[in-house]
């Protein structure tokens, strides 16, 4: 993502055909920048009746970013093409949306943290909302062992791996799960990564 100063509230497009796929990548957006308006496009022409100047971001599909390079060439920083698979365009920011959830977040957050690490206004709005990964409320603090099965989970260990490298017992890490999603009100891997970037546990 482009470095930039948002404002408080501020507006990102997603441009593809792919309902259910805007409908996902609009879902996990909305939960890492609780301060953004999402708006979802079906089509480059929709995108075009709307005012290009709203928008700090457009995540757009490979098929409708190659229609249109042009457009979004000159809105290198702030484009993001959606692609299948490990590929890369130069000059622009790609996404891989064929993969897991959380390893979906990941390579979200790792380009929001490459993209905006100096921007106070984005992490202080993100930290204050009252939402599961939160840091303002002691209520969402994980115990140390929690913080260790939850850095786990992160890296992508399964419950097996995680009772083999702590030397807990299976059913211990499945409750210590199951804790760690209460606790944080999490209601997939998703948001357990995000608290966990939050608060410094694990570094994308």
């Amino acid at each position: 993502m482009h470095p930039h100063t948002y404002p408080m509230q501020f507006k990102i497009a997603v441009v593809d055909s792919n309902i259910l796929a805007c409908m996902g990548l609009e879902r996990i957006l909305k939960e890492l920048i609780p301060v953004a308006e999402i708006l979802t496009c079906e089509s480059f022409e929709e995108l075009l009746s709307m005012d290009e100047t709203d928008f700090i971001h457009y995540f757009v599909s490979s098929r409708i970013y190659f229609e249109h390079t042009a457009y979004f060439r000159a809105k290198s920083g702030r484009s993001i093409v959606m692609v299948s698979g490990e590929m890369s365009i130069n000059g622009v920011a790609t996404l891989n949306v064929c993969q897991g959830e959380a390893s979906l977040v990941r390579d979200l957050l790792s380009l929001q943290r490459r993209g905006h690490h100096n921007n106070a206004h984005v992490s202080s709005a993100v930290i204050d909302k009252d939402i599961p990964y939160a840091v303002s409320s002691k209520e969402y603090i994980l115990s140390s062992r929690e913080m260790e099965v939850a850095l786990l989970l992160c890296q992508g260990c399964i419950n097996k791996e995680i009772a083999d490298k702590l030397n807990i017992g299976l059913t211990t890490v499945i409750t210590h799960r199951k804790n760690i999603m209460d606790k944080l009100r999490a209601r997939s891997l998703a948001d357990v990564i995000i608290y966990c970037v939050m608060n410094g546990i694990y570094d994308v």
